[in-house]
């Protein structure tokens, strides 16, 4: 039965660590076409941390890996003209530019 249970919190384990790897990963061109195509626009300093898009700035590797709320250097996909209209909790607002 231990080996049962070790097995099974294992598999968790390895499965959890794949799924933050591909969460990792960068947009594919197809994916940042599809945005684009939908009429989104790159709005940096909006992302919750670890929900950004791409772009998390140094020591990161891109998508979920920004390591703040509102982390001036990384950017989300959202709705065409809405970023600068975003206010954030800093009193801030989104931006079309990386900081």
């Amino acid at each position: 039965m231990k080996n049962v249970i070790n097995s099974l919190v294992l598999a968790g384990a390895v499965s959890a660590a794949l799924a933050n790897v591909a969460a990792a990963a960068p947009l594919t061109k197809a994916e940042n076409d599809a945005a684009l195509a939908a009429k989104k626009e790159k709005c940096f300093g909006v992302a919750l941390k670890g929900q950004n898009d791409c772009a998390a700035g140094p020591g990161t590797t891109c998508q979920g890996t920004s390591t703040v709320d509102f982390q001036a250097n990384s950017w989300k996909f959202v709705q065409g003209g809405t970023c600068t209209s975003i206010h954030l909790p800093n009193g801030k607002t989104g931006s079309l530019k990386s900081a």
